[in-house]
């Protein structure tokens, strides 16, 4: 789908715990492809400190709605904002950015893994999966139980791992502690989001074990388009844009130190 910069719709707007909301916006526009793994930005009203747009990942998509979800998790002013509005107002937003996640194929067994707000694109690139025949199975980690959120969707789309630093629910630690991470089960893709230690040790274990890798990254991504060169990352073919290049890389292709 072509970028499109437009104001959409907000249809719902949902507080999943203290600080965690789930936006759908609807198009005016037929949303064609979007696939998991792309982002939008998002402009941020009235918020006198906020000047850059928010970059979201793509939560899921409706297209028979013609409308798309993103997760927000409030931080500083401009998403505190954002989560204020209202069903029936609308936002200035960038659709959609950057390159998803390689498609998987059917038969082949997947593990998809997500930390924090990373547990975002992980919904659509599931219920894809799964409806294009792979085996998926899913690992999400957070803080602690009151920071997991939508358990039981992320379970309608493959077999669900939890962990949590204080073990207060599934089991206790990082999602590179989890069993499933360490021989348990053999994958032929493993799919990442979150925060780049996080990242760097999923990555590494999928090098030991010799499985294909993709991360999406988080960096700082202000225009979406590779102007402003504030999300560049060193890859091994030289400084790529975030926002154009990626966000998700092969982990073959970035200079991680694992």
């Amino acid at each position: 789908m072509h970028k499109t910069v437009g104001d959409l719709l907000v249809i719902s707007n949902t507080q999943l715990n203290h600080d965690n909301y789930l936006l759908e916006l609807q198009s005016v526009e037929k949303l064609d492809s979007l696939k998991p793994g792309q982002f939008v930005n998002v402009l941020v009203n009235e918020a006198p400190n906020t000047f850059l747009r928010r970059p979201f990942s793509i939560h899921d998509v409706d297209y028979l709605h013609n409308s798309f979800s993103i997760l927000v998790k409030t931080v500083g002013e401009g998403t505190k904002k954002l989560v204020k509005a209202t069903v029936g107002s609308k936002l200035d937003v960038i659709y959609p950015l950057g390159n998803g996640f390689s498609a998987a194929h059917n038969g082949e067994v997947i593990l998809l893994v997500g930390g924090g707000v990373g547990i975002a694109p992980m919904m659509q690139m599931a219920r894809e999966s799964k409806a294009k025949g792979a085996e998926v199975h899913i690992l999400l980690g957070a803080r602690s139980k009151t920071d997991h959120i939508l358990l039981d969707e992320y379970s309608n789309h493959g077999i669900l791992y939890i962990t949590t630093d204080d073990g207060t629910l599934g089991t206790k630690g990082f999602v590179v502690d989890h069993e499933i991470m360490n021989g348990q089960k053999q994958f032929d893709r493993i799919y990442c989001c979150g925060p780049e230690p996080m990242m760097k040790a999923v990555a590494k274990k999928a090098t030991q074990n010799n499985t294909q890798c993709e991360v999406s990254l988080e960096n700082m991504m202000a225009c979406g388009f590779g102007v402003c060169l504030c999300c560049v990352t060193p890859t091994s073919q030289g400084h790529k844009c975030v926002c154009t290049d990626g966000p998700v890389f092969d982990i073959n292709d970035l200079k991680w130190e694992i």
